[in-house]
């Protein structure tokens, strides 16, 4: 089971590696601007890395790969994201998402999980800095050998703009 996790783990990096090379063509444009296209970082609670991908000024994808001693969770979620009247650069956000995780059996039996993600929160982008912080909550829906909702995910999150 260990090998198996390292094997994804290995796969996970190697995405967020190439992720990160192809969005490195649009780093100076998005540097000064109030706007960002893809920032890389991490997500504070439980703990996490994080990418986010604006595809339209309104809507975005996010990754996170969260990684503990009892296993690991990969989540997806779809983000619209919307002006907030006189705060320049700040945004709130709010979409649907799912995720994965790959447990050690001492802590699941199956060792494998499924739910469904929501998300609310903020996001600001500092002007003339390539830093976003975001501040969300992320409630989830397992369904798998540990059936039921989870309130605990979300968190702070700071990242570099890409």
């Amino acid at each position: 089971f260990e090998n198996n996790i390292i094997m994804k783990l290995k796969f996970f990096i190697c995405f967020i590696a190439m992720f990160t090379m192809l969005s490195i063509a649009s780093a100076q444009k998005n540097i000064t601007s109030q706007e960002y296209t893809t920032a890389l970082g991490v997500k504070f609670y439980p703990g996490a890395i994080s990418v986010k991908h604006f595809f339209k000024p309104s809507a975005a994808i996010e990754g996170l790969g969260y990684f503990w001693n009892k296993g690991m969770r990969i989540t997806g979620l779809y983000e619209f994201h919307m002006d907030i009247a006189n705060a320049e650069g700040l945004k709130w956000y709010v979409g649907p998402g799912a995720h994965v995780g790959f447990y050690n059996n001492k802590y699941y039996k199956g060792g494998t999980s499924v739910g469904v993600d929501g998300v609310i929160g903020l996001d600001y982008k500092f002007k003339n800095a390539p830093i976003n912080v975001s501040l969300d909550w992320q409630p989830s829906v397992e369904f798998s050998d540990y059936d039921g909702f989870s309130g605990s995910w979300g968190g702070l999150g700071i990242r570099y703009v890409f």
